[in-house]
C-alpha cells in the first residue's frame, strides 16, 4: 500500500477514535504511530544493539539506548515527583523477575526482536515476526495466568526510587547508574570504537519524548506486553476457554473489567496498534528484504517467540515496560531486569549463531 492512502486510513481511524471512544485514545494512537515510525525509521532495535555489542564490540546501539533511558528519566522522574497521580512502572523483585528476564533476553535474540521489535518488524512485513506476533500474545497470556504461582516462589514489595528518595535524588541515582553502565560498556569495547550513530541518536530523542507524552496522557508509562496478553485473554474468555474468576492476575478488578470492554479502551493496546501502523507507513516506502528461513529455523523462531511472550509477563515487561519504563520512572525492578536479560542475551546470541539465523 502506498503512503497516501495509508495516511488517509490512519487519519480516519484517529477521527473514529476521537468521535466514538475518546480524545485521549485518539492522541495515544498518534503517539503510537510516532513510536512505530521512529522505531522502524531508525531501526532502533534493542535486540540488535545488544547483539552488536556482544558479537562485534560495537557500542552504537547500546549508546543510543542509554541516551534514550537518560532523556526519558530526565523527563519522567520530575513529573512523577510533581504529579503523584502519574504511575511508575513498578514490578516486584522476585524469582519470577529473575527467571523471566533471563529467558526473555535469551529468546529475543532467537526471535530477532523484543516486544516493540516484534511489533514494528511485523509492521514492516517481516515474515518471522508476523508469525511470532500471535504466539507472543498467547505466551504473554499464559504467563499472566501462571504469574500467581511464580510469585509464590518468592517476592518483595515493588521499590520506587522516587517514593523512597524523592524525585531529585532518584534522578541523580538513575543518571549515575547509567553513567556507570556506559563506563562498563567503554571498558568492554575498548578506546577506538565509534559510539554514536545519527539514526540511533534521533531515534532515542524522539522515543524519549513520545514515551513522556504517553506517561502524561495515559497516566502510566509506555508498555507493550500487557496489550499482547489482553488480546489473547479476550479471545480465550470470549470462546469460553478461560474463566478469570480466582486467577491472581485476571481476577484483579481492573483486569477483569478490561476483559469485557472494547479493546480500543485499553491504552496499551491502542499504542500497540499505533506502532504497527507507524511501522507499516515506513515500510510503504522502503523495500524490505528478509532472508528465507529453513523449516527448522521457523520452528525454533516461533517457539522462541512464544517463550518470549511468556517470560515477558513473568519479568513484568520487556525492553520497553521493564527496562525503559522501569528505569526511567525509578523502579528498582528495571535495574534488576537489565543484567539478567543481558546474560540471557549472551547465551541467546550463541544459540542464534548455532542455528544460523
Amino acid at each position: 500500500m502506498k503512503r497516501t492512502p495509508l495516511a488517509v486510513l490512519m487519519a480516519a481511524f484517529f477521527i473514529f477514535l476521537v468521535w466514538s471512544v475518546s480524545a485521549r485514545q485518539g492522541i495515544l494512537f498518534l503517539i503510537g504511530v510516532g513510536m512505530g515510525a521512529a522505531l522502524a525509521g531508525a531501526r532502533f532495535g534493542f535486540t540488535t544493539g545488544w547483539r552488536q555489542l556482544i558479537e562485534h564490540r560495537d557500542p552504537r546501539g547500546v549508546a543510543g539506548q542509554l541516551l534514550l533511558l537518560g532523556i526519558a528519566a530526565l523527563l519522567a522522574i520530575p513529573l512523577l515527583g510533581l504529579f503523584p497521580e502519574l504511575n511508575a512502572a513498578l514490578g516486584p523483585p522476585s524469582i519470577s523477575l529473575l527467571v523471566g528476564a533471563f529467558v526473555f533476553g535469551l529468546t529475543m535474540q532467537i526471535a530477532d526482536g523484543c516486544g516493540s521489535g516484534t511489533l514494528y518488524k511485523a509492521g514492516l512485513g517481516m515474515p518471522l515476526n508476523l508469525g511470532i506476533l500471535p504466539l507472543f500474545a498467547a505466551g504473554s497470556f499464559l504467563g499472566s495466568v501462571h504469574l500467581g504461582h511464580w510469585l509464590e516462589l518468592g517476592q518483595t514489595e515493588p521499590i520506587s526510587l522516587v517514593a523512597n528518595l524523592g524525585s531529585t535524588q532518584a534522578l541523580g541515582v538513575t543518571l549515575a547508574a547509567l553513567m556507570l553502565t556506559a563506563l562498563g560498556v567503554r571498558f568492554w569495547v575498548g578506546p577506538k570504537q565509534t559510539w554514536w550513530d545519527r539514526k540511533w541518536v534521533w531515534g532515542a530523542v524522539i522515543l524519549a519524548i513520545l514515551a513522556t507524552l504517553n506517561l502524561i496522557i495515559a497516566g502510566q508509562p509506555w508498555g507493550v506486553v500487557y496489550g499482547f496478553g489482553l488480546w489473547a485473554a479476550k479471545v480465550a474468555h470470549a470462546t469460553g476457554l478461560f474463566d478469570p474468576t480466582g486467577n491472581m492476575f485476571w481476577g484483579q478488578p481492573g483486569n477483569t473489567i478490561r476483559l469485557t470492554q472494547v479493546v480500543l479502551l485499553d491504552v496499551t493496546s491502542i499504542t500497540n496498534i499505533g506502532i504497527l501502523s507507524g511501522a507499516l507507513w515506513i515500510s510503504a516506502k522502503a523495500n524490505q528484504v528478509s532472508q528465507p528461513l529453513t523449516g527448522q529455523q521457523w520452528v525454533i523462531g516461533l517457539v522462541a517467540g512464544f517463550l518470549m511472550g511468556y517470560s515477558s509477563r513473568l519479568a513484568f515487561g520487556c525492553n520497553i515496560g521493564a527496562m525503559l519504563s522501569g528505569v526511567s520512572t525509578g523502579s528498582l525492578h528495571g535495574w534488576i531486569w537489565i543484567p539478567l536479560a543481558f546474560v540471557g542475551t549472551y547465551f541467546g546470541v550463541r544459540l542464534r549463531r548455532h542455528y544460523k539465523f
